[in-house]
């Protein structure tokens, strides 16, 4: 058999981290998660890791391996994971790879854009710009210099941002003009899975997964994660707002509201990325049997 990666996407709360279980059970194989916030052992309920469980039922790498005062890059991920699927392809045939980071998706099953290097001074001029003026305005300044990329990054997510803008004020030329065009080649097939169903379904899915995670302790996890709030992993959809809730920006049942608006959101425009590539097969998350059909007869 020839080695492969199976790779599952599709938008968060879909069912992805289910799917991908039954399909390492199936193959009696390991997962490699490509959800970056789930990378960092501190956050927990408000990156919906799988419980222990689930982390039982089959072998997974990459959760829980950082620290959020670690910095780590799509390209600090692309070179371990492909160590990592080394490792693993030299004594199984299939491996899983899961999450609904599209950047890091890409990076292990494509590789990464040869960005140009940035002028110097301007990431911190656009820090300040976004301390000053706020999330709202480097989200209008990136609608208005690249709308192309806006469409598909998570505008939540100010780093992102701003790694965009330093481009465009680096090269004069949008983040998107640098995307890249080839893959790298890989020593192995990519199999790719694309997880959906209908947008009123989805959201539904959403907002009870934001209920459970309030449940669950999600305010306790943010409040013990305050001195670090201005690292790049709590800048981010479900710490943001509490931490806006925590300095009374808002009431605590806006800053949920939010939370769902902005998941919601979020969900969107993974959609988006993920449908861009052709070579995805997409079911509806309750196919699992079809898709483990699939996944044999294309394996024969």
């Amino acid at each position: 058999m020839i080695k492969t990666l199976i790779t599952i996407v599709g938008p968060t709360a879909i069912g992805k981290t289910a799917l991908a279980i039954e399909v390492a059970k199936a193959y009696d194989t390991a997962i490699i998660s490509a959800d970056s916030r789930q990378f960092y052992r501190e956050m927990a309920i408000g990156t919906a890791k799988p419980s222990k469980m689930e982390l039982q039922a089959a072998p997974h790498f990459f959760i829980d391996s950082l620290s959020i005062l670690d910095d780590y890059s799509a390209g600090d991920f692309e070179r371990e994971a492909l160590a990592k699927l080394d490792d693993l392809f030299s004594y199984k045939n299939v491996v899983v790879m899961v999450g609904g980071s599209g950047l890091f998706i890409n990076a292990v099953c494509e590789g990464l854009d040869e960005l140009p290097r940035p002028l110097p001074g301007i990431r911190e001029s656009l820090n300040e710009q976004y301390k000053e003026k706020g999330l709202t305005f480097i989200q209008e300044e990136l609608k208005r210099k690249d709308p192309d990329y806006y469409q598909e990054v998570d505008i939540h997510n100010p780093q992102r941002i701003i790694r965009a803008l330093e481009v465009y004020e680096s090269t004069g030329k949008p983040f998107s003009f640098f995307r890249r065009d080839k893959s790298n080649p890989r020593p192995f097939q990519i199999l790719k899975i694309g997880l959906n169903t209908e947008r009123s379904v989805l959201y539904n899915r959403i907002n009870k997964r934001v209920d459970l995670m309030m449940q669950q302790g999600l305010l306790e996890e943010v409040k013990m994660l305050i001195p670090y709030k201005k690292r790049p992993p709590l800048l981010t959809v479900g710490y943001a707002e509490l931490f806006d809730y925590l300095d009374g920006k808002y009431t605590l049942e806006a800053a949920v509201d939010k939370i769902k608006q902005h998941t919601r959101q979020f969900a969107k425009r993974q959609i988006t990325w993920f449908k861009k590539d052709s070579n995805t097969h997409w079911f509806e998350p309750s196919q699992s049997t079809e898709i483990i059909s699939f996944l044999t007869d294309t394996l024969k």
